[in-house]
């Protein structure tokens, strides 16, 4: 199957479960100075509440992962991440649009996200997925150099 512009698509996406967790950890620890444990990864895949999808290159490799947890008729966002090297291929946005159908189903009316103020390209993605600031976290997120950053707060109607 072809993706946009006729390109394959850069991974296949499938449902995460909790026998993912130790190699989502992996790739979240490759993308956040503070990592999340397998265990509690694990834990958020096994709830009812969440709605993971992962991203596997040929011979199975996990190389991205999207974890986003309904609440009523609110979804959330818990994590979203890429393995450094296989940035820029457009998989987060593929991890995206698959996460995006399964809320949508789930009868989510809103999908919300923090984003470190100073993140980039993630904002930028979120952005393309029609996101827009409805507040901010002064202080929230901790850096690895002991000071504090901003996250923005995030929305997006799934109606």
């Amino acid at each position: 199957m072809f993706g946009l512009w006729g390109r394959e698509p850069a991974a296949s996406i499938e449902r995460l479960g909790a026998e993912h967790s130790e190699r989502a950890a992996g790739v979240h620890a490759g993308s956040f100075t503070y990592a999340w444990p397998a265990d509690d990864i694990e834990a958020l895949l096994a709830a009812r509440s969440t709605y993971a999808d992962g991203a596997f290159v040929k011979g199975g490799e996990l190389v991205g992962f999207i974890l986003s947890r309904v609440a009523a008729d609110e979804a959330e966002i818990l994590t979203i991440a890429v393995s450094p090297r296989r940035r820029g291929e457009g998989i987060a946005g593929q991890l995206m649009h698959a996460n995006m159908a399964q809320l949508q189903g789930a009868g989510a009316k809103s999908w919300f996200l923090e984003v470190e103020a100073q993140n980039v390209s993630a904002l930028a993605l979120y952005r393309r997925f029609d996101f827009v600031q409805v507040g901010e976290r002064r202080s929230y997120y901790r850096k690895a150099d002991g000071d504090a950053a901003t996250a923005l707060i995030l929305r997006r109607s799934l109606l």
